[in-house]
């Protein structure tokens, strides 16, 4: 039974836009515990089966009995060292058993430019939650090697202009990029700035585009070149070599696809993050168009907010 399994964490709040994809994505959803989905596995778990709005997937969870708090704590550590708790039920219990866990050392709060380790499944982070009082539901395999997918930076908190800044460090984090001395970078809807910082603080020669202003420190950063105007106002041919297109900008997430669509048709094959600003219901229908661009990615960053944000890597 274990093999035919897969769970789903869904951000918080955002419950029910996970449940829609699921369904949407024809994934049977077994169980919900708040916001825990136990699923039934599809067969062919593609990319393009990977709901986006899954914080967290664990990948290979089994039922364990759990007679004891002991046994639990030794067939847990017999599969592997590395576990965070999701309890969803039994707190004070499931509380009991984190505690004669090994203590996570999960570097967090993380420091931003820091690589993704390569964790040798020895050293993974796996997942487990009570399900009953005597069974445990636990993965040793989970898409983020981070608790519930949740990238906690040490921030800064005086540059920047907002917090927005640190949905691009986590997007970099994530696609395991960054941008730097001799590349160009294109932000679209940039003011009051906290993206060019993040591009400009790297190295990163950044044309910035906004109707707004920028904050002053953005704005006298050294290779930050202010464009005022519209985001959708820009012709692609009209630049040279970007290495980067970035949108922060807060428009309808169909406006945003014709905008990606009109970039990537004149031959744009740099890097590409992007954020779909949902305003109002979650709009599917574009998610599933941004889901179906090749070589891109879905996904919702724990920095962000009714919003998913879209990866694509250079091509070659």
């Amino acid at each position: 039974m274990s093999g035919s399994l897969i769970v789903y964490i869904a951000p918080k709040g955002f419950e029910k836009e996970l449940l829609f994809e699921l369904r949407a994505l024809g994934i049977a959803v077994l169980e919900q515990r708040e916001r825990l989905f136990l699923c039934k596995r599809a067969a062919d778990l593609n990319a393009q089966m990977i709901p986006a709005w899954a914080q967290n997937i664990w990948f290979e969870p089994e039922f364990i009995p759990a007679p004891s708090i002991n046994h639990v704590v030794k067939s847990l550590r017999a599969r592997q060292r590395n576990w965070a708790c999701h309890p969803t039920m039994y707190f004070r219990r499931s509380l009991l058993i984190q505690e004669k866990l090994p203590k996570l050392k999960d570097n967090i709060p993380w420091e931003f430019g820091t690589p993704l380790p390569e964790i040798p499944p020895s050293r993974r982070l796996g997942a487990w939650t009570l399900w009953r009082e005597d069974m445990v539901l636990a993965s040793p395999v989970c898409s983020s090697c981070f608790a519930d997918g949740e990238l906690l930076f040490r921030e800064n908190k005086q540059d920047p202009p907002g917090r927005a800044y640190l949905k691009l460090w986590e997007a970099l984090t994530l696609l395991g990029k960054f941008p730097g001395a001799g590349d160009i970078a294109l932000d679209l809807g940039s003011s009051p700035g906290g993206w060019t910082w993040v591009l400009a603080s790297l190295g990163a020669g950044v044309v910035s585009v906004d109707k707004a202003p920028l904050a002053e420190n953005v704005a006298a950063m050294p290779g930050v070149e202010y464009m005022r105007g519209s985001a959708f106002g820009l012709c692609p041919h009209d630049f040279g070599q970007i290495n980067w297109l970035c949108s922060d900008v807060i428009c309808y997430p169909e406006r945003l696809f014709r905008l990606i669509m009109q970039w990537l048709d004149a031959g744009y094959s740099g890097n590409i993050i992007c954020t779909l600003k949902f305003q109002g219901a979650t709009d599917f229908d574009c998610v599933n168009r941004f889901r179906n661009i090749p070589g891109g990615k879905l996904i919702h960053l724990f920095h962000n907010k009714h919003e998913l944000t879209w990866l694509r890597p250079e091509f070659p």
